[in-house]
């Protein structure tokens, strides 16, 4: 009777087909790709408004379209090699995965993560006549570096470098070739918004990294929390926010724009909100209830665009 009454319930909190695959895109991170995007295009539209040139809708689609399927794809692939790595075994405290979870086969996660691949090519296709075959190189280096993160023989978020790939490719690569299609050119100001952007990106990464870490280390996982301790996850958290502080405010100087009302919105309310973010994570320090911060730190990342979309745009 007792096993009968545990099968309901664990059938009632499984996931339909539909609800599975949305929660294995971890909808919740998407916007980490969609963000950049969306700042390096306000910034080139203020550019643009002092030139010539008009703005681009159809590369802005294309690279919007090709940065979150990535991300789609890069979700995907993380869920499938945790789950062949034994990262996401019973003792895992962070949000239930796909196969891990048993709600989707490994076969069927692998092919969704070059389909989803294949959709961000065709929209990376898109920008070829605004950009030129040079951005072929670029998408395949995304792509590729999509699936090393977590991927192949020694993949790069289990040896420390899963933060460099983020505020890269987060950052510089996606806000400044997104700039590029725009512009024609990437300016030192769209570098610091890149890195800005990335840092801050970086943020939810560490978030999980750090909830994780006791985990990662059984499971040889070596991010940078479990290589430096967890005081240095702390800190890590704590500098990133105040890193991305520091940029923007050398950007919105660069631009005669530090003292407009939008940009002290921007940057005030985003540190406000990190700083809180950072001392819940300093008062929960460890188990499941990190999940939380997690949640916040995209959070964060949400605020942080659309203030900053239109602090670079006015």
């Amino acid at each position: 009777m007792t096993n009968k009454r545990e099968n309901q319930d664990a059938n009632a909190s499984r996931p339909n087909f539909f609800q599975a695959w949305f929660l294995a895109s971890r909808p919740w991170s998407l916007a980490a790709s969609a963000i950049p995007v969306v700042v390096a295009l306000s910034l080139a539209w203020s550019d643009l408004s002092s030139s010539d040139e008009s703005f681009r809708p159809i590369p802005a689609i294309c690279c919007f379209f090709f940065a979150v399927f990535a991300q789609i794809a890069a979700n995907f692939i993380n869920d499938y090699s945790d789950f062949k790595k034994g990262a996401d075994g019973a003792d895992r405290v962070g949000p239930a995965r796909g196969v891990g979870s048993g709600w989707i086969t490994p076969r069927a996660m692998l092919v969704a993560t070059f389909l989803s691949l294949a959709v961000a090519c065709c929209f990376g296709l898109g920008t070829l006549p605004y950009g030129g075959w040079k951005l072929i190189a670029v998408g395949l280096v995304s792509c590729v570096f999509c699936l090393l993160y977590s991927a192949g023989p020694v993949p790069l978020a289990y040896v420390g470098l899963g933060d460099v790939l983020v505020v890269s490719f987060f950052g510089f690569v996606a806000v400044g070739f997104t700039y590029y299609l725009q512009t024609n050119a990437i300016t030192l100001n769209a570098v610091l918004v890149g890195l800005a952007v990335g840092f801050a990106v970086d943020n939810i990464l560490v978030s999980n990294n750090y909830r994780d870490r006791d985990g990662d280390r059984v499971h040889r996982k070596y991010t940078l929390v479990v290589l430096l301790g967890e005081r240095f996850g702390r800190y890590f958290y704590l500098a990133n926010g105040l890193i991305v502080v520091l940029l923007l405010t050398i950007v919105f100087w660069r631009r005669g724009d530090l003292l407009n009302v939008l940009s002290l919105v921007a940057l005030l309310f985003y540190l406000v909100l990190h700083w809180k973010t950072w001392r819940l994570l300093v008062k929960i320090r460890s188990g499941s209830a990190l999940v939380r911060v997690l949640e916040l730190s995209s959070r964060n990342v949400l605020v942080l665009g659309v203030l900053l979309a239109f602090a670079l745009a006015a």
